[in-house]
């Protein structure tokens, strides 16, 4: 049976605009799905952030009277302890008790003591149910003592709704608390901002991952624990105060945002993806309405233009193919003619715009495939690529911690790797901040470069300031590090001057830039020889050279090095020339017993 072509292309260009206008329709509603999950996900991060300033303002305000109170007790006459604490907070009726505790002994004692029998009595209980609820709950004094402030959800089943709030009072002369405060609320302050009956639930979370406040109040009378959430556990992993996740549970999908705040507490917002994907259904059902309508009135239009249609759509149906085997190199503009210039003509230009974006994003992806990682690869995007390099004058920079090895056997992989990207955020900051490279790392070591790929007439000095504040650096992030109970770490520094070649090696399809050259090597022998001389930075005579009497340097003395025929002498730097005084740069960790060194020597 014969049909005619015009009869075929009406046909087909039915079931084509079907596949079109129902692929319009469904990746617009998916785009429209998509916007509306980003629009409020943005938004239920907000409505979180937001619970989180209210909560965090009220805490203040309850932390604020907590302290006043317990200061005005302090000062109070032991005889009218009770009728000062009535006659100042008796109006206050959210504030049930109040208890002041001195640490004696490294033991807590409990030194004062005042509580509303009236308003427990509201509560249909005596002053006696919170030692009732001490015997069954611990409250964390170890942590209020160093300077944490605990916020505990202080309630039982059936019984009064309480928070116990601890705060720091009193320090002594080296800075340690040794007086505390905690006193007791009526959980009703904080659950006010969280009663109000949304499309979206609020939660507030302790450290333990325990209810504070929820928009169901009888969780938070529970204490309900949500420390095996999926929100929960995201947030307390994170290091970054705000986030969210789509969370999965008894098969429906919601989205769950955290915020943080600085008393440990931490405010949620929930949300069904139900409720934010109905707008975007409604937008897709009307979409294939739309569709069949205009199915229906465009039939008569594809009858009149079939024959002016075929040619053009054949051609690009062709040149599709063309491009989906890779080849961007085509011209839709110049293969399809048409008599005015109409949409098939725009089509193509648009075809044409389309291979010239494919084509750029090819090569773009090709490129930072091989140089992925890469601190050059501005320089690099600017040139041609290729194996190869040149030859520069460059200060090589050296680094590692000192018993590093020791270390990582008795932790945990997470552990050491928390620690080394704690200590290369601080001396990477450094370095970029002195104009240096950083080239690679090497486990704990850093290797960097001054004078490549860019060089100037203070990369030595800029090296060497680099390695000072460095060393001071060290100062504060070990004190942070003791202050958590962390054992502090010692670093050796060795810089070197010299020229190098500097480029890219590796294979045409996986490239590394970096510099090569004996100066390299000798730069890590004198970081290593920082062990031999018990000293955390030696410099090289060419360094010294160039850095003139910029610095303050002291000679180390001269070691036999692998890799170089003649002793190498070394110099001890102890400060820095500024505005023509010397100023001495020194910390505890600026020198330390020598040891012996692999590979090194020390011959005078």
């Amino acid at each position: 049976m014969r049909i005619p072509i015009s009869a075929k292309l009406i046909l087909l260009s039915f079931f084509l605009l079907i596949s079109v206008t129902t692929l319009i329709a469904i990746n617009s509603s998916n785009y429209f799905e998509s916007t509306s999950k980003q629009r409020e996900e943005s938004i239920n991060l907000d409505y979180a952030a937001s619970k989180a300033t209210e909560v965090e303002n009220l805490i203040t305000s309850l932390v604020g009277r907590t302290q006043v109170t317990a200061n005005l007790l302090l000062k109070s006459d032991p005889n009218n302890l009770s009728q000062d604490f009535q006659i100042n907070f008796g109006q206050e009726n959210d504030l049930l008790a109040l208890e002041i505790y001195s640490l004696i002994d490294n033991q807590q004692k409990l030194i004062i003591k005042q509580a509303k029998p009236e308003e427990f009595a509201k509560e249909k209980v005596d002053v006696s149910y919170l030692e009732q609820v001490k015997a069954k709950m611990t409250f964390p004094f170890k942590n209020v003592f160093q300077n944490q402030i605990e916020i505990i959800n202080w309630s039982e089943a059936q019984k009064p709704a309480l928070i116990a709030i601890g705060i720091p009072l009193v320090k002594d002369s080296f800075g340690r608390t040794i007086q505390i405060g905690i006193s007791y609320y009526r959980l009703s302050a904080l659950q006010k901002p969280f009663s109000e009956k949304r499309e979206r639930t609020f939660t507030l979370l302790d450290r333990r991952g325990r209810v504070l406040a929820d928009s169901d109040e009888s969780k938070a009378l529970k204490q309900t624990d949500y420390s095996n959430t999926d929100i929960y556990k995201l947030s307390s992993n994170s290091k970054t105060p705000r986030g969210q996740k789509l969370i999965q549970a008894n098969k429906e999908a919601s989205f769950g945002a955290f915020a943080k705040t600085r008393y440990g507490v931490t405010a949620y917002s929930v949300i069904s993806e139900d409720i934010i994907l109905e707008p975007a259904r409604e937008v897709r059902r009307k979409a294939f309405y739309m569709a069949g309508l205009v199915l229906s009135g465009s039939i008569f239009i594809i009858f009149l233009f079939s024959m002016t249609l075929t040619q053009p759509i054949e051609t690009l149906a062709e040149l599709i193919g063309i491009v989906s085997k890779g080849n961007f190199d085509v011209k839709a503009s110049s293969r399809i003619k048409t008599l005015f210039q109409d949409e098939v003509k725009d089509l193509a230009f648009a075809f044409d715009n389309m291979t010239e974006g494919l084509k750029e994003r090819d090569k773009v992806k090709n490129l930072f495939s091989k140089f992925h990682g890469s601190s050059v690869t501005d320089d690099l995007m600017n040139q041609d690529i290729g194996l190869g390099g040149q030859k520069k004058d460059v200060v090589v920079f050296f680094s590692d911690i000192r018993g590093f090895t020791a270390f990582s056997e008795k932790r945990a992989p997470e552990e050491v790797v928390e620690m080394l990207n704690e200590y290369f955020e601080v001396m990477v900051g450094i370095i970029n901040r002195n104009h240096g490279v950083v080239d690679k790392f090497i486990g704990d070591a850093i290797m960097a470069v001054w004078g490549a790929p860019k060089s100037s007439d203070k990369d030595a000095h800029y090296a060497v300031m680099s390695c000072l504040q460095m060393r001071m650096a060290l100062v504060e992030l070990n004190d942070k590090r003791k202050a958590k109970g962390e054992p502090p770490l010692q670093i050796g520094i060795g810089l070197h001057a010299g020229s190098v070649i500097s480029g890219t090696i590796g294979s045409t399809e996986r490239m590394e830039y970096t510099v090569i050259g004996n100066t390299v090597n000798t730069g890590s022998r004198i970081e290593a020889s920082t062990k031999a001389f018990g000293a955390d930075l030696l410099i090289s005579e060419e360094v010294v050279a160039k850095v003139g009497d910029d610095f303050l340097v002291e000679l180390a003395g001269a070691a036999e090095v692998k890799g170089r025929s003649e002793p190498l002498k070394m110099y001890k730097v102890r400060g820095y020339k500024e505005n023509g005084i010397m100023i001495e740069v020194r910390t505890e960790y600026s020198d330390y017993e020598a040891e012996k060194a692999d590979k090194v020597k020390i011959s005078a």
